[in-house]
């Protein structure tokens, strides 16, 4: 379990940690803390665990408009305000000596999503989170993303943390171009985080989308898994289960065994975060849920 990442969201939560935590854990990945107490507490008890930091942005919630920078906003000014709030937070975390391993931004923000998309079983927190293609062109997603491209590449190689881009809705400018690879191969320090729970549901609602397509095309340039299931049906239930091997396929939940049975062809150096609500099941459960994955990204 030398690879596992518990999370700690909203606010620094020591019950959650001690039920979370287990002996050889990677590290912490942490978002949104409401209080600089709460920072100082994730400090202190990464440092006497002896775990890694990594950051899901922003660090520190109530401080920017946006949940996720809008990089790629066709609006300038709003891409002006994206980089600056980037560069303040980063400012931020350094000069509180958190030395992240790395920094996680949520990508494409804007979200471009088809203009049929199933808006009704995928879940957006604001309206300026995402755009249609229709009022997107490809011209626009390759300038906007050639400039986040250098521009983190250039910011993270100054401070010494891992960029990651978690891929968020994937529309046809990722899915049928090799656009966004040939990017990963040029810059070669920034690695994505792909979210199984994210994939299941866009495999679920999208008829275009192919899940297993898109793990084969990205898992090599991926540094960070998203663990988390959820039942999807002509709704989406129980957000950010955890993956439980009693959960059925059939039932609407991920195929855990058929993604990890990808991963292992054709990365298996990669950190596992679970990204899953511990709190809806029993610690043995938990065991279970850990003992699972070890053994699935394991297996020759």
């Amino acid at each position: 379990m030398k690879n596992f990442i518990m999370g700690q969201y909203g606010s620094f939560d020591q019950k959650k940690l001690d039920k979370d935590y287990r002996e050889g854990f990677y590290g912490i990945e942490a978002c949104l803390l409401a209080t600089e107490g709460d920072i100082i507490a994730l400090q202190k008890e990464a440092k006497r665990k002896k775990l890694n930091i990594g950051i899901h942005f922003p660090l520190r919630s109530g401080v920017y408009s946006s949940r996720d920078p809008l990089f790629l906003d066709l609006d300038s000014s709003v891409r002006k305000r994206a980089f600056d709030d980037i560069k303040k937070e980063i400012s931020f975390i350094y000069d509180h000596n958190i030395n992240p391993t790395y920094i996680l931004f949520h990508y494409p923000k804007p979200v471009i999503i088809p203009d049929e998309f199933d808006l009704r079983r995928w879940k957006f927190y604001k309206r300026s989170e995402y755009v249609y293609e229709s009022e997107y062109s490809y011209e626009s997603f390759v300038e906007h993303s050639l400039n986040l491209f250098q521009w983190l590449s250039k910011t993270s190689n100054d401070y010494g943390f891992i960029p990651i881009l978690e891929l968020d809705a994937l529309n046809e400018y990722i899915i049928k171009t090799s656009f966004v690879e040939d990017l990963l191969e040029k810059y070669t320090n920034i690695k994505l985080c792909i979210d199984v729970g994210r994939l299941h549901i866009q495999d679920k609602i999208d008829p275009m989308f192919d899940s297993r397509e898109i793990l084969k095309r990205f898992i090599k340039y991926t540094q960070i898994l998203h663990l988390w299931n959820a039942k999807v049906g002509k709704i989406v239930e129980h957000g950010h289960y955890p993956l439980l091997p009693t959960l059925n396929p059939e039932d609407g939940w991920l195929d855990v065994e058929e993604i990890f049975e990808v991963i292992r062809k054709e990365n298996k150096n990669l950190m596992l975060f679970f990204e899953h609500r511990s709190d809806l099941i029993t610690k043995i459960e938990l065991d279970s849920c850990y003992n699972w994955i070890n053994e699935l990204i394991s297996l020759d």
